[in-house]
């Protein structure tokens, strides 16, 4: 289900680059907008994107390992250890 939801972010997220990129285009074919303005606009919405899934990826890693915690799971580390104490 978690893998499910990401993947629909992400694809809601290509979605709406592609038409920001198609209204860019219309404006910049209307006048309206010069090429150096639309692609400036369009690498500062790329860079916000990038920043916001750097930071919905730290918050849900940070979300999981406090369900793990909550829950009493082990971990990688955890059973490494326990491998390292049994021999």
């Amino acid at each position: 289900m978690l893998k499910e939801l990401l993947y629909t972010g992400m694809g809601a997220a290509v979605v709406f680059k592609e038409r920001v990129e198609d209204e860019m285009k219309k404006l910049e074919e209307k006048g309206k907008i010069n090429t150096q303005d639309a692609k400036s606009f369009l690498e500062s919405i790329e860079k916000k994107g990038k920043e916001e899934d750097e930071r919905v990826k730290e918050k849900l890693k940070s979300t999981l390992k406090e369900i793990i915690d909550e829950l009493g799971l082990a971990t990688k580390a955890d059973l490494e250890k326990l491998k390292e104490d049994l021999k």
